[in-house]
């Protein structure tokens, strides 16, 4: 049966087309991000949940959870999706303050959000609940330049790892999707050509970001008891394997 979750990042790319297949599918949905006009365009008509909100501000955060658990009793599932990075820099090119935003979002947005879901999930009755973080193929091999964000995705492995330790005596689960190459506007410049380890600037192949929703559903949707803890999901050609 279809329940309620919470996403993050649901303003735009990998979120919206995630928020969209949830309540296609009929989830309660519940949408977190900065601006309020991307969340409302995401919704639509759809009746979603719409939680404006920075995921970097835990306070807010937690408003957003506890809004969420009062209006329908229970949060089921968290999608920990909001990221953001950096243009391609070698580290010496970094500005601190931009490699700390990076962590901001990336890790203590996570962090947050997991956070408050632990605390909506663990108190709930029947207890327990599912959180399913985005990583990323940088969570196993960098790219050039990209030394705060696969920092980051590194992080956030630890964390799904932790979540998945300390959630068994709450029945909370949480597992991890590492995405490559799924067509976003994050994404859009794999069609015109990145950087790639040899020092070469090539274009790399794409996939629908569709597939990536179809496959949070099918990992939202498992029965109690069933897990997915890691799943990669990329574009077949794209150079993962074998790339450093």
């Amino acid at each position: 049966m279809p329940g309620s979750i919470i996403i993050t990042g649901a303003g735009s790319g990998i979120g919206r087309v995630t928020a969209r297949t949830f309540l296609q599918a009929g989830w309660r949905v519940g949408l977190i991000g900065r601006r309020a006009d991307a969340l409302n365009e995401t919704a639509g008509d759809s009746g979603a949940l719409v939680l404006p909100c920075n995921v970097t501000d835990a306070a807010a955060v937690d408003a957003a959870f506890d809004r969420t658990a009062a209006e329908w009793g229970r949060v089921d599932v968290l999608f920990n999706n909001a990221g953001t990075g950096l243009v391609t820099q070698t580290p010496d090119q970094v500005d601190p303050d931009e490699f700390r935003r990076v962590i901001d979002v990336n890790v203590n947005g996570v962090f947050n959000a997991a956070r408050a879901a632990f605390r909506v999930m663990r108190a709930q009755d029947p207890q327990g609940g599912r959180i399913i973080n985005n990583g990323s193929v940088s969570a196993h091999a960098p790219r050039p330049g990209s030394i705060a964000y696969t920092a980051s995705k590194h992080a956030v492995t630890g964390i799904t790892r932790s979540l998945s330790l300390d959630g068994r005596p709450f029945n909370i689960a949480c597992g991890q999707i590492d995405i490559g190459n799924a067509l976003t506007e994050m994404a859009e410049a794999m069609t015109r050509g990145v950087p790639q380890a040899d020092g070469s600037n090539r274009i790399e192949p794409v996939m629908d970001a569709q597939v990536v929703a179809d496959a949070v559903l099918h990992m939202a949707s498992l029965p109690e008891g069933a897990n997915v803890q890691f799943i990669t999901v990329m574009a077949t050609n794209m150079p993962f394997v074998g790339r450093g």
